[in-house]
């Protein structure tokens, strides 16, 4: 193997800091139901190493409910000022109470309090009713930290598979594919090419 993954992903992922306007860590999530049907949104990076790829959620939103029926997702990053992409695909499961407390923490005062208000994914009547919703909550906590609420965490995406594509003239675009070896999800990856 030429190069290591996520050393790459560490590369890339540093260029796209410096060149993208927004959100250089947003990054599509898709999951799929217990039927197989699936779904698509974007998300935001928090956290990421060789045990995978942190975002934070709701627990009672739909990505969630999916992720409870299939515990396997795919990540898409797409950064179009460097004319690339890295798709990760992998099992999921839920990072521990002290990472969630731990990045909770550090989340502006009103996304924790959001976070609160929030029945995320379900029906909502009016905007009013969330805006009171958030106004008890400021109530509520008023002159004290927010603690993290019960259902709210964070999931990680441990790849199986990561593939690098970089736009290249007239669609011959350089595509690089690293699979994981074996069922155990070790250490070791094959690197491969696809055609474009």
């Amino acid at each position: 193997m030429a190069t290591d993954p996520f050393a790459l992903f560490d590369s890339w992922y540093a260029e796209a800091r410096k060149t993208e306007l927004n959100d250089s860590n947003a990054m599509a999530l898709a999951t799929a139901d217990g039927n197989g049907r699936p779904a698509a949104r974007m998300v935001l990076l928090k956290g990421h190493g060789r045990d995978g790829f942190v975002f934070y959620t709701n627990q009672q939103s739909r990505k969630a409910d999916d992720l409870a029926a299939n515990s396997q997702a795919a990540l898409l990053f797409h950064w179009k000022s460097l004319r690339r992409q890295i798709r990760i695909e992998g099992n999921v499961a839920p990072v521990t109470d002290a990472e969630a407390d731990s990045y909770f923490a550090t989340r502006g005062r009103d996304s924790q309090l959001g976070a609160w208000a929030s029945d995320q994914s379900r029906p909502l009547d009016a905007r009013e009713t969330f805006e009171a919703r958030f106004a008890e909550m400021e109530a509520r906590f008023a002159g004290g930290d927010v603690p993290r609420p019960p259902h709210w965490s964070g999931y990680r995406v441990s790849p199986l598979r990561i593939e690098f594509w970089q736009d290249r003239e007239h669609r011959l675009h350089e595509r690089r594919l690293f699979m994981r070896v074996g069922s155990d999800g070790g250490d070791g990856w094959t690197e491969g090419l696809l055609y474009p």
